[in-house]
């Protein structure tokens, strides 16, 4: 078995621990909260034999394998560091961390103590993206050469809620902009700062409601972009290659469904055909079942997500911050 724990018990975290039910050999072990009954009560739920009081006291508990992090942004870091320092792998919730100066102290904490680390990019392993990029791989529709994704929904204002609260990290850029960053990321590379182009607007409490970003990569490539707490989207991702183009249905970030076009030039027609990825939960089993592969090969990072592609990725995300003049205390 593998001995799972997770520090920060909120609802991304229950859903986690839902999961782990469906990964052969996984075991949730211990949780850690700032608040002992909120642990005990999830430990109950979820027939946990470890529950601490403090983040802290995770890290003294027997034979605990690997930790899912689970905090509010602003506490990535600090949370990361802290089990690393303690030997113990870490997969941290995304966004990585709050910027590059952060993500660059994870990696080499990671580095240094000799210890698995990977952001929780769990949209990577789910079946039908992975299909899809399977398909991109293999020529089915031909070189890509843009991207338009979206990621919006409708959050009503409430200055204390973690979304619009800035000193933890609130906006629609790091909470679900990311998702559509990362497809970016991972069809085309990181853009460089000077072919990023981005801009929002604000709430009242200073975090962007709406992001809007354009990336241009080399060979005329693009990727258009959204994210928004303002409103419900079409959660739809389009990938446009020169012989066809591949739909990820709603919600494309966990979809279970795409929409495989290929051109018929000479008939001047688009044949499409929908392949079908169904899958048990929510879909966070994909990554914590690679993680535990990793672990068991004694990998130190994964090779589908890579500190240097967290590293690209929150740089990325800086940059766009920049643009549009989003700045965090601290």
């Amino acid at each position: 078995m593998t001995n799972w724990g997770i520090i920060g018990l909120g609802r991304i975290a229950r859903k986690f621990a839902d999961d782990l039910r469906l990964v052969p050999g996984a075991r949730l072990h211990a949780v850690a909260s700032t608040d002992l009954e909120r642990a005990q009560a999830f430990a109950s739920d979820y027939d946990v034999p470890h529950a601490f009081g403090s983040y802290e006291g995770i890290v003294r508990c027997p034979d605990l394998d690997v930790v899912y992090i689970a905090t509010p942004h602003v506490l990535h870091c600090e949370n990361t560091l802290m089990c690393l320092e303690n030997g113990l792998p870490v997969l941290v919730e995304k966004p990585f961390s709050m910027d590059l100066a952060e993500a660059r102290r994870m990696t080499e904490a990671a580095r240094r103590n000799r210890v698995f680390l990977m952001e929780a990019l769990w949209t990577r392993f789910i079946p039908a993206i992975e299909h899809a990029f399977e398909l991109i791989e293999n020529g089915e529709i031909g070189p890509v050469h843009s991207l338009a994704a979206d990621f919006g929904f409708h959050a009503p204002f409430d200055p204390a809620w973690r979304i619009f609260n800035k000193k933890l990290g609130g906006g629609s850029l790091l909470d679900v902009g990311i998702y559509p960053v990362l497809l970016s990321q991972f069809l085309f590379g990181k853009p460089a700062p000077a072919d990023v182009f981005a801009t929002a607007t604000f709430t009242e409490t200073g975090v962007d409601r709406t992001c809007l970003m354009t990336f241009r990569f080399p060979g005329d490539r693009l990727s258009a972009l959204r994210s928004s707490i303002a409103n419900n989207s079409l959660m739809h991702a389009q990938i446009y290659g020169e012989k066809g183009t591949i739909g990820l249905h709603p919600r494309w970030h966990h979809t279970r469904t795409l929409t495989v076009s290929a051109f018929d030039d000479a008939n001047r027609t688009e044949i499409k055909r929908d392949i079908e990825f169904p899958y048990e939960g929510w879909g966070y089993s994909f990554e914590a079942a690679h993680v535990m592969q990793c672990l068991e090969n004694q990998l130190l990072e994964s090779p589908k997500v890579p500190l240097a592609f967290s590293e690209d990725l929150t740089e990325t995300l800086d940059t766009v911050r920049g643009m549009v003049g989003m700045r965090y205390e601290g």
